[in-house]
């Protein structure tokens, strides 16, 4: 069985592939086991995942050296050294993606998890993949798998953060849910409401643009279709002028593509 660790720079989360059946595939997304935590608790997940019957781990890793080697020390401690440890890595093709990075290995492998996952999620058609956590990053593929490359623009609450921080009178804006008032048909009235509509904005204004520029490109073969991913992505979905599709672990999904294929060259 394969445990999957998508290690952000806010969040860890994992899960445990459940045993394939004989007659059909575990479905994407579907786990035996699943967590998370966040950075800081790190050291709490060997005794999460001691005993558990692992036979592989595959990590996508992009918050850098030290995590890694804190995961490696998790993994050792739960599993020992007879289970291989894989580390997840952009490449020029993988999965039916194949990556139009200018340099392959450049490419955040969390974004090249994704888009093998949105690929898979929603074969043979155009897609633009917007996961929004500390970063917002915007990719665009096409319908036969080619990513063409994307936007990287500072997450919500990093966007929030800054301005609370870098300003001398402006405050913390961002509640712990998104507002029930969507902020979308007015102007604010105030200077919370103005932090939060701005920053929502810039979010749900820049994977627009790309819907665009991907439609543009894509005419007339296909509508590029959106898919969504992404902790903040509460707050960015009702403000899209299109319709997306929610995907809740795209990254994790991305990797049980990858080892549904038996982890090939990872």
């Amino acid at each position: 069985m394969w445990l999957l660790v998508d290690a952000g720079n806010t969040s860890i989360k994992w899960a445990v592939l459940a045993p394939k059946a004989e007659a059909a595939p575990v479905p994407l997304g579907r786990w035996w086991q699943a967590g998370a935590c966040t950075r800081p608790q790190v050291e709490q997940l060997a005794a999460a995942w001691r005993g558990m019957p692992v036979t592989s781990v595959l990590i996508s890793n992009v918050a850098g050296a030290a995590l890694r080697a804190q995961l490696e020390q998790q993994v050792r401690q739960a599993f020992g050294t007879a289970v291989p440890l894989h580390w997840f890595a952009s490449q020029p093709a993988l999965a039916g993606v194949r990556n139009g990075y200018r340099e392959p290995t450049q490419l955040g492998c969390d974004r090249f998890a994704a888009a093998i996952g949105a690929h898979a999620l929603f074969p043979a058609q155009a897609l633009v993949v917007a996961t929004c956590g500390t970063a917002t990053t915007i990719d665009a593929l096409t319908a036969d798998g080619r990513f063409l490359g994307g936007m990287i623009l500072p997450g919500l609450e990093l966007m929030a953060r800054v301005l609370a921080t870098d300003t001398a009178q402006l405050p913390p804006a961002l509640p712990s849910a998104p507002p029930q008032e969507t902020l979308q048909d007015r102007f604010a009235d105030n200077t919370v409401d103005a932090i939060i509509s701005g920053c929502i904005a810039a979010q749900a204004g820049a994977i627009d643009r790309a819907l665009a520029l991907h439609a543009r490109a894509q005419a007339p073969m296909s509508t590029p279709r959106c898919v969504l991913a992404g902790g903040a992505a509460a707050w960015i979905a009702p403000h899209l002028a299109l319709p997306c599709e929610r995907v809740e672990n795209l990254v994790l999904i991305g990797l049980q593509v990858v080892a549904n294929e038996g982890g090939a060259r990872c």
